[in-house]
């Protein structure tokens, strides 16, 4: 019942049609970085496409987004999770990383660990609104857009794209900063978010769009 290990496949670099044509902006979003934990990560080949690609787009928009002021929010499962709280998720994927053998893979990988400044959120659902105070934390900082990256792109990112949506807050799914179980899960993702409740782009394009944003919020 847990996460078997998974293929290497390309990771997709092309642009989607999407039916809206939301674009990110420098004053309006947050970037979530998605469960970038080892035990998850440990399920591929790292050394393999789309590891390489995914760590490395992910790292560049962080940057990118620290420079902007763009908050930074991360997504983390613990170990320690009781099996009454794991509930219907102990049905589908067994204790999970609470097992005794993977105790230590619930760190975020060293290439994208948190900065000072950065946010992390404890994570117990496929969604990462899910029992945390993500919503009510954009609120505050008042911003309605959330950029999604990480894994797995069918499952936590595709579900928090989908709640972001039914909150009246505009995802994006990162075509190539995320990573799944197989290129077709992976794509199957990207369509659904394009077509029912987001906008799915390449980091390039978000990083584009970002920019132009960035300067016109910084001039008078």
């Amino acid at each position: 019942m847990t996460i078997h290990p998974l293929p290497s496949y390309p990771m997709p670099a092309q642009a989607v049609i999407n039916r809206v044509d939301w674009r990110p902006r420098a004053d309006r979003a947050v970037l979530l970085i998605h469960d970038m934990q080892e035990y998850f990560l440990n399920k591929y080949d790292t050394a393999q496409s789309p590891i390489p690609e995914l760590v490395r787009n992910i790292a560049r928009l962080r940057d990118l987004c620290s420079g902007l002021d763009i908050p930074v929010v991360y997504t983390a499962q613990s170990s320690h999770q009781p099996a009454e709280e794991r509930a219907l998720l102990n049905d589908f994927w067994g204790p999970g990383m609470t097992a005794p053998e993977f105790h230590g893979q619930e760190a975020i990988i060293p290439e994208l660990a948190p900065r000072p400044a950065d946010i992390v959120l404890k994570k117990w659902r496929y969604s990462a609104f899910q029992r945390s105070d993500l919503r009510q934390r954009m609120a505050v900082m008042g911003r309605d857009q959330l950029i999604i990256t990480g894994i797995y792109a069918h499952i936590g990112c595709m579900a928090t794209a989908l709640d972001a949506f039914m909150q009246d807050i505009q995802p994006f799914m990162a075509i190539d900063g995320c990573a799944d179980f197989s290129a077709s899960e992976h794509e199957q993702a990207l369509r659904h978010v394009s077509q029912r409740c987001g906008v799915s782009l390449t980091c390039a394009q978000i990083a584009s769009s970002l920019q132009c944003q960035g300067l016109s919020v910084s001039q008078p």
